[in-house]
């Protein structure tokens, strides 16, 4: 089976959303911390899904979000995935 990508993008764009929400104090705390859960999306399908935060270059500088979807399957060597990256000062960069 493969992996129906819209409905994979779609649940990483509702995570990233949900974490655009945090502040950088509470993305902080999710660096070394990856989470880990399987989400069951509208059609049946059990996704797995990784959600990691990680110092794009130096430790207290800018902060990368990381959101990773796959089924289990083949898909698991090559996820599908979306990010964004905080700054300092909590503004997002690049948008």
């Amino acid at each position: 089976m493969f992996v129906d990508k819209a409905e994979a993008n779609a649940l990483i764009r509702e995570k990233l959303a949900t974490l655009r929400n945090q502040t950088r104090a509470e993305l902080e705390r999710r660096v070394g911390e990856p989470e880990h859960a399987e989400v069951v999306a509208p059609s049946g399908v059990a996704y797995q899904v990784e959600t990691q935060a990680m110092w794009d270059d130096r430790e207290g500088e800018n902060l990368r979000v990381m959101v990773s979807v796959d089924d289990g399957g083949w898909r698991s060597f090559a996820p599908l995935s979306g990010d964004f990256i905080v700054a300092r000062d909590g503004s997002f960069i690049d948008e």
